[in-house]
């Protein structure tokens, strides 16, 4: 029998382990659908349940505490592969090391059947398979103990936010799911689900309308509330958390709202695992290899890192024995992965599509971009950053440049450049306008700006085509085919770009960037962004 020791030393370290994850985001339904029906019933390759876990414990690391001894403490809305890849496993050590048993997790869905369908019939067991240059690992995860796919039974769930039992509840909802207006940050209730959460409230259909009736519950219940985790990238993810549920609360009773915001901690967190969608030849693979029918497993790198602002209202989850790092604020930590790794991965996600490339592995092998990557996160990035406790910034980015060349997990270009119209005003452009506001170097900022531009025309540099995949994608790409090598028509979406647009220099440094993309292509545009006396002037 395999011991995790020998086989998976799960990479939860307080240091700089930490890329762009897609917090939030599942595989596409095809998993399920597209995998070849031979692989379960393949010679060696047995289910994934309770009951057949002794039959893997020698091709996999299994679960050796027991399952039904966990408490469900903790719920999470929208289950992922990141979610699958990361909070979970951190869970699962508390458990297979016996620190608590305590901290079992329930999962919750809201707008998908997928993933219940593929768990359940496997007692919510699943694989994870951590993969790096030097080969390949896999355990399997038991810590979930139950999910719900909430619009088949909303009571269930709101029974289980309010069972005195759950002390944290942990978001993966994506940037856009808190509903927050971007000039204002407030609660935007213009949208047919809330209203019938605020008419409905004990049939609720958005994540806000659980929340708020199940504090509601509880508060009249005299139970003390549950701590919210938002695990989702974005500025202050607790910030915004607050803001949503205090928010919507406040639609419903003002009184509620000011229990909310006064009893309710938000803290704010960090999360980083690289976790590319699972392919049904990945499955397969996953499969063969282990001998495991698995429905849905997971595949991500042996990185991960988690940073949660120490603020809990009912209980701390002893997460910090098993890696995370708990600090009084989080913002310096969230500043160095969103400005460096998060940035980096939309900079070369726009240039390196230009370029014909598919994969980030791909890219950090063209030796051209390597070297951009490397001096736009030494030379215009990094002096605008100040440095988290405990974080050596320099070994930091040499971790980020393996990890982007780790062809073991080969992430897709295209994922990387879904959302740019979320992505980019969070990660990437705020360094550009404080370089701007600075007068500091801003060059190959301003060339992933004009790459972004290019990208959205639909064509990489050869003339074949990609699909953009933004909820904008419509608006933005009408305006920057319109405007060509003029960035204006792009600058005036001021809920994207804000007043950067009002920068006469900034515009005539971007439109020579976007004609010599035009004219001469990527792989020069990058050439001369790196050669300091060949920067883009007007």
């Amino acid at each position: 029998m395999l011991t995790r020791a020998e086989t998976f030393p799960l990479p939860l370290s307080p240091g700089p382990l930490t890329a762009e994850v897609s917090p939030g985001t599942s595989a596409s339904a095809t998993v399920l659908a597209d995998l070849p029906n031979v692989v379960a019933s393949a010679t060696g390759i047995r289910p994934l349940t309770q009951e057949t876990l002794g039959q893997h414990d020698e091709q996999l690391i299994v679960p050796t505490y027991d399952r039904s001894a966990l408490t469900p403490a903790v719920v999470h809305f929208s289950v992922g592969g990141f979610h699958r890849a990361h909070q979970l496993l951190y869970f699962d050590e508390i458990a297979e090391r016996r620190i608590s048993d305590g901290w079992g997790v329930v999962g919750v869905g809201l707008h998908s059947r997928h993933m219940k369908d593929a768990l359940a019939p496997q007692d919510h067991l699943y694989t994870v398979v951590e993969r790096s240059p030097d080969g390949e690992r896999a355990r399997v995860v038991g810590v979930m103990v139950d999910y719900h796919y909430a619009p088949d039974d909303p009571a269930a769930v709101l029974d289980l936010l309010t069972d005195e039992r759950t002390r944290m509840v942990s978001l993966t909802i994506t940037g856009n799911g808190y509903r927050l207006c971007p000039a204002s940050g407030l609660f935007d209730a213009d949208d047919a689900d809330i209203r019938h959460d605020l008419g409905q409230p004990g049939r609720p259909r958005t994540v806000f309308g659980f929340l708020v009736e199940a504090l509601d519950r509880r508060r009249r219940a005299g139970l003390p509330p549950f701590t919210v985790v938002s695990c989702d990238n974005m500025h202050r993810n607790g910030d915004a958390a607050r803001a949503a549920v205090v928010g919507f609360a406040r639609l419903r009773d003002e009184v509620l709202a000011r229990w909310i915001a006064d009893r309710v901690a938000f803290p704010s967190s960090m999360v980083d695992r690289i976790t590319p969608h699972t392919t049904a030849e990945q499955r397969e693979a996953v499969a063969q290899r282990y001998g495991v029918d698995d429905n849905w497993p997971v595949i991500t790198e042996p990185f991960s890192q988690w940073v949660i602002e120490d603020d809990f209202c009912n209980g701390r989850p002893p997460l910090d024995i098993v890696g995370v790092r708990f600090v009084p604020d989080v913002a310096r930590y969230e500043l160095m992965k969103t400005r460096l790794l998060n940035a980096s991965h939309c900079a070369l996600g726009y240039l390196g599509s230009l370029a014909g490339h598919t994969s980030i592995d791909r890219v950090m092998a063209d030796p051209l971009f390597a070297e951009y990557v490397e001096q736009l996160m030494d030379a215009e990035v990094t002096p605008l950053l100040p440095p988290p406790d405990g974080i050596d910034l320099a070994e930091y980015k040499r971790t980020l440049l393996k990890r982007f060349a780790n062809p073991a997990i080969a992430d897709q270009l295209y994922r990387l450049c879904r959302r740019g119209s979320t992505k980019m005003p969070h990660h990437l452009l705020p360094s550009l306008r404080e370089a701007l506001a600075t007068g500091r170097p801003h060059a190959l900022l301003t060339l992933a700006v004009a790459g972004w531009f290019r990208y959205l025309h639909g064509v990489d540099d050869e003339g074949r085509p990609f699909v953009v995949d933004d909820p904008r994608a419509d608006e933005l790409q009408a305006l920057a085919r319109a405007g060509g090598p003029d960035p204006r028509p792009l600058l005036g979406v001021r809920s994207v770009f804000g007043d950067l647009g009002d920068d006469p220099a900034f515009v005539a440094e971007l439109s020579a960037a976007l004609e010599m993309l035009e004219r001469d292509g990527v792989r020069v545009a990058v050439a001369r962004s790196l050669a300091p006396s060949d920067r883009f002037r007007p």
